[in-house]
């Protein structure tokens, strides 16, 4: 438990160096969104007032006049108090906006993780079990080629082959826009179809992770108490799976872990390519438009996922090890 503590303790103090940077980096792009805003609004013909401008740096939480310690100040307890801020791309809350994308940004990065590293683990334990022959040579520098390729790359190659030329898939949105979103076969299978082509340019482009598995799997085919399972008749099946794979998938809990962030990453391009409504699309157009609230709420969920699946790693390694918790005695 002083183990969980203490790591708790130090993602705690993470957290809020990561809100300080996620503070002060919009801040030091250049432009100004209220600005930005009322460039829009004159564009349309609208009055600008001394008034209005007021409203909206108090509306919106930023003033190009006050001092940035008060700004830093009020932005801090805002986050604590679960107030956000208000969108200027959008005129929502800033978790209205960042909800709606969030739950298709969790189905694609979450169906990743579930079908990648399944693929990636097993895949890994296999080569390494025929290790030398032909299937390692193959699968392993198959995997190195295709994971090396850029994820804008990947999925330009797969949106124009499947979708635009073939038009085998749909090239937009997160299901057919003619369904009401409800719990049947239908709408779950048109989700589904819709998801196939992101889902496949994340898994092609995590293929590397075989490559680290077999490593790990090589190493622990080389340990002692592998060589006594042999040695004691006990089959191959057995030494692979509950020996060696049981072992070797320690390290993975942890690079996952380290992994995540560039996960979410990897999708925010994978939506804009592929036109999905989760945060990758949501986070753009907010970029565009300088919208520092918007902004500055993507930056801090992502601090929290990553923060948090660190946490959960650590604590999934002091439970699966029981050499973390014999040092730790």
């Amino acid at each position: 438990m002083r183990y969980i503590v203490s790591r708790l303790g130090f993602y705690i103090l993470a957290f809020l160096g990561a809100v300080i940077i996620n503070f002060f980096l919009p801040r030091m792009m250049p432009g100004d969104p209220i600005q930005s805003f009322l460039g829009r609004l004159a564009q349309t013909g609208g009055q600008i007032t001394p008034e209005m401008i007021a409203s909206l740096e108090a509306l919106y939480g930023y003033s190009a006049n006050a001092p940035l310690f008060e700004q830093f100040t009020s932005y801090l307890f805002s986050i604590l108090a679960g107030d956000w801020g208000t969108s200027t791309r959008f005129f929502q809350p800033v978790m209205d906006v960042l909800s709606r994308g969030m739950l298709w940004t969790l189905l694609l990065v979450g169906s990743y993780i579930l079908v990648s590293y399944t693929i990636t683990t097993l895949t890994g334990i296999y080569v390494a079990w025929k290790r030398g022959t032909w299937v390692d040579s193959i699968i392993t520098v198959g995997s190195v080629i295709i994971s090396s390729i850029p994820a804008v790359v990947m999925a330009l190659l797969i949106y124009f082959l499947f979708a635009s030329d073939l038009g085998w898939f749909p090239t937009g949105y997160g299901y057919n826009p003619d369904l009401d979103p409800e719990a049947s076969f239908k709408f779950i299978g048109s989700v589904a179809y819709h998801l196939a082509l992101p889902l496949l340019s994340m898994v092609l482009l995590g293929m590397g992770g075989v490559m680290g598995m077999r490593s790990n799997m090589i190493n622990q085919l080389g340990e002692d108490f592998i060589v006594m399972g042999w040695a004691k008749g006990v089959k191959d099946k057995k030494v692979m799976l509950q020996y060696g794979a049981r072992n070797a998938i320690l390290p993975m809990i942890t690079t996952f872990a380290m992994s995540v962030g560039s996960i979410f990453a990897g999708s925010l391009i994978i939506e804009i390519i592929f036109n999905y409504p989760g945060l990758g699309q949501v986070m753009f157009q907010g970029m565009l438009a300088r919208d520092y609230p918007l902004i500055q709420g993507y930056l801090l969920i992502m601090t929290i996922m990553v923060l948090g699946c660190n946490f959960v790693a650590d604590c999934l390694l002091f439970i699966l090890d029981p050499r973390l918790r014999s040092q730790l005695d």
